[in-house]
């Protein structure tokens, strides 16, 4: 007897198809959630008006001709920011509470490969970057931002900081409790933004302090992007090479300590 035109085919959708299923739901639950919102797009947004309008901090002199305007100066910073707060502070809490309510669980037993699970959060990182980048990239020049440098320099360190902070936030959403994720991924933001040469140039902290500051992934991505930037210089291999050592130590321990349960 014949089984109809429209007879169910058993079995999973490709790999492909289900990454970019989960991938879109992702991105629209990092969109949904107003303090993710807050992180990834009002916070950034606020303090690159409010430190570029306002004389507050001391944009240090460019030593190879680059602009010395607030804005030259913050943008950069900004972004560096916005990556901070999307692949790290945001991934770290919406895992660390996804682990918690199981929701981690039941989709590492549907055919979704955990590993592909890992991949659709990478995306909605991405494209939740590309629109942060794209608004603040907006802002900047609408303030007065004359961008200098190498797109393809400026891609590579946004893609290198993506990794380390993603890996880290993984790590972090992986090994504590919830709460604990919530309290230390928002402390650790905070941190960053005040030590991490987002706002406060680097060269205003002692030098001991300074000479372990430069060291955080933070601090690499936001001078990195602020030397291709702001003065025009060519790739920064010290500073994308620090990035690429801590993604490989953050995605390595990630990928070995992550509990599901």
């Amino acid at each position: 007897m014949s089984t109809g035109t429209y007879a169910p085919k058993p079995g999973a959708a490709p790999v492909g198809r289900m990454i970019a299923a989960q991938a879109a739901l992702e991105t629209r639950m990092l969109l949904r959630n107003g303090e993710q919102l807050l992180l990834t797009v009002i916070i950034p947004s606020l303090l690159l008006v409010l430190f570029s309008t306002v004389d507050i901090v001391t944009v240090p002199v460019s030593t190879t001709g680059g602009s010395d305007k607030a804005v030259d100066f913050l943008a950069p910073g900004v972004l560096a920011l916005a990556v901070l707060s999307t692949a790290f502070t945001g991934q770290a809490i919406a895992t660390g509470f996804e682990r918690r309510y199981g929701v981690l669980k039941r989709l590492g037993a549907s055919p979704l490969p955990r590993w592909a699970l890992m991949t659709a959060k990478t995306l909605a990182v991405l494209v939740t970057e590309v629109l942060q980048i794209a608004l603040l990239t907006a802002i900047a020049l609408a303030l007065g931002w004359s961008p200098q440098g190498d797109p393809g320099s400026v891609l590579l360190l946004l893609v290198l900081g993506t990794a380390a902070f993603s890996g880290l936030g993984l790590l972090m959403a992986g090994t504590l409790r919830a709460e604990a994720t919530l309290a230390a991924a928002n402390l650790v933001f905070l941190l960053l933004l005040v030590g991490g040469g987002v706002i406060v140039p680097l060269e205003k902290f002692p030098d001991a302090a300074r000479s372990v500051l430069e060291l955080l992934p933070i601090s690499a991505l936001s001078d990195g992007l602020r030397a291709v930037l702001q003065d025009g210089a060519a790739l920064p291999w010290g500073d994308a090479l620090t990035l690429a050592v801590w993604a490989v130590l953050g995605l390595g321990a990630a990928a070995k300590f992550f509990r599901w349960e």
